[in-house]
């Protein structure tokens, strides 16, 4: 575990971590082009099928090799390839590093007929290190334990369905999902029993996440300057991603630390 620590201290003092060269647009709304490049940690996960590969999920590069996601995005049965440095899936951009997967660990008690029961994170090993630049950096990681405020600023980033069984986003999308506290997300007409300490709620009816953001981040900056992955994009309400009192929900990083750190350790 030592030796972990102080491998990913180098990477963070050789590249450094959540501290884009690209700002991100800092008064963007729902639905909204990000700025290329603004989220460099940002990843594609994309499945094989019929020779071609689709983008399923999103997922956050946490060190060169390694990537996080949601447990529901994985399938056993599936082959995956990640990609970096995209911007717009429409198009081949010339500079995207293509990554094949050299191993997935998803958490041990990720059960996938329960998402409301947590633990919906998984992490993929790439076959290579991904190549640090401006385009691609790794997120930081929250302290253990660490709990935001309720409407803490942060931003969710990916691209899903534009809105309720709607098209799927060409360029990246972000949008500012402030922060809703367990207190309030869990109240009877809210989310209820549903979400769990170890979850993170965020935004609201109009400010969501969709289908195809799933394991992409929810990213919020420090006063120190950096940008931290606090959740990875876990499930919105079947009655539509823009449900009011239904805000997107997250697994929460800093919940599963030890298990992130033992298994990177491990593999």
């Amino acid at each position: 575990m030592m030796r972990l620590g102080l491998v990913l201290l180098l990477v963070a003092a050789a590249h450094g971590c959540g501290n884009p060269t690209y700002s991100p647009n800092a008064r963007v709304v729902n639905g909204e082009d990000a700025k290329p490049y603004s989220w460099p940690w940002q990843i594609s996960l994309q499945y094989e099928s019929a020779g071609t590969y689709r983008h399923t999920c999103g997922g956050t590069l946490i060190a060169p090799n390694w990537v996080m996601t949601a447990g529901h995005c994985i399938s056993a049965s599936r082959t995956y390839r990640v990609v970096l440095e995209e911007y717009d899936l429409s198009v081949t951009e010339n500079n995207e590093q293509i990554i094949s997967v050299a191993k997935i660990v998803v958490h041990p008690l990720w059960n996938s007929n329960c998402v409301a029961c947590g633990n919906d994170i998984a992490l993929i090993k790439l076959s290579r290190s991904a190549t640090l630049n401006d385009k691609v950096m790794v997120a930081c990681l929250p302290e253990a334990d660490a709990l935001l405020p309720d409407n803490y600023p942060c931003y969710i980033s990916g691209w899903g369905r534009l809105y309720t069984n709607g098209p799927l986003a060409g360029k990246l999308q972000q949008a500012l999902l402030p922060v809703v506290s367990y207190e309030r997300c869990s109240q009877r007409d809210w989310w209820s029993s549903s979400v769990k300490k170890t979850m993170v709620c965020a935004g609201g009816d109009i400010k969501s996440g969709c289908n195809g953001d799933s394991g992409g981040p929810l990213i919020c900056k420090h006063s120190d300057g950096l940008w931290y992955v606090h959740g990875v994009t876990s499930f919105v309400s079947s009655l539509g991603c823009n449900t009011v009192k239904k805000p997107t929900v997250f697994t929460r990083v800093s919940s599963f630390i030890p298990w992130i750190e033992d298994t990177m350790a491990r593999n």
